[in-house]
């Protein structure tokens, strides 16, 4: 059987991808490993009628209202291969099974490295968070920390001086600020230190203070750690789909992508908040459906 669309990815973007599936009476599997990136999250910010739930939660609750809708099925399965062939795309699961899908809806998100610091995973979703727009109000006026070894240090410090003018950016050994840009920081009263991190300091996931190479220490309650972001699967550049810098599939403004049939929404696209990859899962849905009844009212 060759079902309408195969969804690979059972976040925000696939959850509500399911969703607008169903009530368009298409027949859709949602993929799941049960995998997210938000696993350390403790509540989920800045989507609305939902602020401040669990993530478990709220995936319990869309797929709870996905399976009014008996038109789509969830698995909890991880795809492992996905072939294009003439008038289908054939996926393999982990267990060895097959299925066929007119379309694809790839959602599977990005995987994040943090910076090789001891014990930072201990305070990762606790006090130290990677999008000042999910946690930034929770923190505000706190005397918080960028933990940053990249280009993009500078853009994260600004960014989080919105929430805090108490911010000190901590580069761990790394030199991706500019004289100019380190200036400005200074101007606005925000310390830098270049110097290898050694240790983070707290209970219970509450960060309290840092130590440096230096033996210099300096205390601070949370912060922002910027992630290495990459890919959490390959399907997109395996299929031959256009990839935008940050190597996530570019795609029109229904979620289609250059290659016919497959379709991309979520943080396959580009980092987002949440409610933004709920929203550009439901697009593709919108895109999925809208091309298929064009493809059978002929």
């Amino acid at each position: 059987m060759i079902i309408d669309c195969a969804i690979i990815g059972g976040g925000p973007a696939g959850l509500n991808a399911a969703l607008v599936l169903g009530r368009a009476r298409r027949s859709a599997i949602l993929f799941d490993d049960n995998q997210p990136r938000n696993a350390v999250t403790q509540e989920t910010h800045g989507f609305l009628t939902r602020d401040g739930v669990k993530p478990t939660e709220l995936r319990a609750l869309a797929q709870q209202e996905i399976s009014a809708y008996p038109s789509v099925t969830a698995r909890q399965l991880r795809i492992d291969e996905v072939h294009n062939q003439e008038d289908s795309f054939e996926l393999v699961a982990n267990n060895g099974e097959v299925f066929r899908a007119k379309t694809i809806i790839l959602a599977t998100g990005l995987k994040e490295t943090l910076p090789a610091i001891d014990g930072i995973h201990d305070y990762y979703g606790k006090s130290l968070f990677s999008c000042p727009f999910c946690d930034g109000w929770e923190h505000r006026d706190q005397p918080l920390v960028v933990i940053s070894e990249g280009s993009y240090t500078f853009h994260m410090a600004i960014l989080i001086w919105n929430w805090s003018h108490n911010l000190l950016v901590c580069t761990n050994g790394h030199q991706p600020l500019t004289d100019e840009q380190k200036e400005k920081l200074r101007s606005k009263e925000i310390q830098v230190i270049e110097d290898p991190i050694t240790a983070l300091i707290g209970e219970q996931g509450m960060l309290e203070r840092l130590t440096f190479a230096t033996h210099e220490e300096q205390r601070r309650s949370g912060g922002i750690v910027a992630p290495q972001l990459f890919q959490a699967s390959p399907f997109a550049a395996q299929l031959g789909c256009e990839l935008n810098a940050m190597g996530g599939a570019v795609t029109d403004p229904f979620g289609r992508t250059t290659v016919k049939g497959i379709y991309a929404a979520g943080e396959v696209i580009m980092p987002s908040q949440l409610i933004v990859s709920a929203s550009q899962g439901s697009i593709a849905a919108a895109g999925v459906s809208i091309d298929l009844i064009q493809s059978e009212f002929v």
